[in-house]
């Protein structure tokens, strides 16, 4: 659908809706452990998470306002209701329906700031009022959108054709992108680029990461996964009662007391800018958001334009095999084209043809693409995990998102290799080391019954009674309670280790040796100084698994 109201655009078919569904994990945001938690904090966040993991209508409509480019369109908030009311109700609060809002104003003389419009429930009032936002003459803004769930639906407000208003790209007619869509994002990408050209507008440096390579953008190949350049980092805050707000220190505040949690959407650019820039020491290219008290930020269409004026070769571009990009499973180049024009990529031509082979060869073949995280692995694994009930750090959580990906993107059946990331998880499925073993080579044999290669490893207690084991199975391998450190959890050489050696050396909790996983990340705090929880879209403590299309 292209500048043009969803209500016109044929219903999709259940058998259609069905393909949609089912493979890809979708990290959403790190959970903020409880200990941090005061007060009701911590009950808020077990109320939310409890909410998010009931079954959820995973199919939701985002009612775009009135002249959405505007600075009153800008302020006014969208609502969110079910594509199928049949189906269950759509709730912004909960973390398995959030949809998030993203906008950036380029103004003459290259000033760029940003303003997250709000998302409330269709029919009800935001926490708190939104802020004003600026639009100064001459300026051209562009939106993106985000989805916690699987595909999220663009629609007029009755009346208007606030679509069209808003020149919105939310894929082809019939055959949505999923969790993506856009307003008037090309027309923001060549005003901003134009004043590039000029000198008016300047983009950083990306800098060197620690590793001594170039720091990493949205188009690198150690970065990106099945469906590249998607969604938004927009936070939200919701209240105990389901009410939403922007996410600002006059609404911290003002609600201070309504048991906040942060809102928070699970996308390849908070990945990047929250996670994978610290761990190499890399900063990322941030703005000033009006919605949010002028804080510096950064933005979908900033990590964009950085990757475009940055990126060395190998350079990620959404290929025809990106699953948000099919139609009825079958490559589309149009939608290729019409994705790429929202994030700033050429179309489809000579020079990259969006060919998937190529796409995964660089991916898993090439030193600079996912190898680069293996051989960064003591960096990673010093990082906080995305979500620790998946992944131990973030090392293992990179590990298993490609793993996925090589399975998603069909490259086996296009390299006819198998897949080169072998993962290690204990007992409750926690992904706690991963190997690589280079394309064409016969990686570790997987676990018996295994989907992908996996190695399961013993569970033990950080500080179990004397003599009690707990293994992953009862036939499986015990450990004793106190083991003596034996060096390394990690082995050198990953790619190199059998499965048995990628299990973890297990240590005591009162070893001078042992090193204590990372600390969970607060991503805000309220106004009296306690950490906001994120919300985080599980199901029974895992995350949704899903095609993002």
């Amino acid at each position: 659908m292209r500048h043009s109201d969803t209500s016109r655009r044929p219903r999709l078919t259940p058998d259609r809706r069905r393909r949609r569904r089912g493979r890809k994990f979708t990290w959403i945001a790190l959970l903020v452990g409880l200990p941090l938690i005061a007060g009701g904090l911590a009950s808020a966040l077990a109320a939310n998470n409890q909410q998010a993991a009931a079954a959820a209508n995973p199919n939701c409509t985002l009612v775009v306002p009135p002249n959405p480019l505007g600075a009153q369109g800008l302020a006014t908030p969208y609502q969110l209701v079910a594509t199928d009311p049949a189906a269950g109700p759509c709730n912004e609060a909960n973390a398995n329906q959030s949809a998030f809002v993203e906008a950036a104003i380029v103004a003459p003389g290259g000033q760029v700031t940003l303003y997250d419009p709000l998302v409330v429930d269709q029919g009800t009032q935001p926490a708190a009022p939104t802020a004003p936002a600026t639009v100064p003459a001459g300026s051209t803004v562009g939106i993106w959108f985000g989805f916690n769930g699987t595909s999220l639906t663009l629609k007029s407000t009755n009346g208007t054709n606030s679509l069209g208003q808003g020149r919105c790209v939310n894929g082809l007619r019939g055959s949505i992108f999923g969790q993506f869509a856009d307003c008037n994002a090309p027309a923001f990408f060549r005003n901003a680029n134009r004043q590039v050209a000029a000198g008016q507008l300047q983009i950083p440096a990306a800098g060197t990461a620690k590793d001594g390579l170039p720091c990493p953008t949205t188009r690198d190949f150690s970065v990106v996964d099945q469906d590249q350049s998607d969604n938004v980092v927009t936070h939200y805050l919701a209240t105990a009662n389901g009410r939403t707000a922007q996410n600002n220190a006059a609404n911290k505040a003002t609600l201070q007391n309504q048991q906040l949690v942060d809102l928070a959407n699970g996308s390849d650019n908070l990945l990047l800018t929250q996670f994978i820039d610290p761990a190499l020491g890399c900063t990322p290219w941030t703005r000033p958001d009006q919605s949010s008290d002028g804080t510096a930020s950064a933005a979908l269409p900033l990590d964009e334009l950085s990757a475009a004026a940055n990126q060395q070769a190998p350079i990620a571009l959404v290929p025809l095999t990106d699953p948000m990009t099919l139609n009825n499973n079958n490559a589309n180049r149009t939608k290729v084209n019409l994705y790429r024009a929202g994030v700033d990529m050429t179309p489809i031509g000579a020079a990259d043809n969006g060919n998937g082979t190529t796409y995964c060869q660089n991916l898993f073949g090439n030193a600079m693409g996912i190898q680069r995280v293996f051989k960064d692995q003591a960096l990673f694994m010093n990082g906080p995990s995305v979500d620790a009930a998946m992944a131990n750090n973030l090392f293992t959580f990179l590990a298993m998102r490609a793993n996925q990906s090589f399975t998603n993107l069909n490259c086996g059946g296009l390299l006819k290799a198998a897949n080169p990331i072998t993962l290690t998880t204990d007992g409750n499925g926690v992904v706690v080391n991963a190997t690589f073993t280079p394309l064409g080579q016969t990686p570790p044999a997987p676990a018996v019954g295994a989907a992908t290669p996996t190695t399961t490893c013993a569970v033990v207690s950080p500080n179990p009674a004397a003599g009690t084991t707990t293994s992953a199975s009862p036939t499986g391998p015990t450990t004793p309670a106190n083991p003596a450190p034996t060096g390394p959890s990690t082995p050198a050489n990953p790619a190199a280790s059998s499965p048995a050696s990628a299990c973890p050396t297990p240590m005591s909790a009162t070893s001078a040796t042992a090193v204590a996983p990372p600390a969970p990340v607060a991503t805000d705090t309220a106004a009296n100084g306690s950490p906001i929880p994120t919300a985080s879209a599980t199901t029974n403590g895992k995350h949704r698994r899903h095609m993002r299309w």
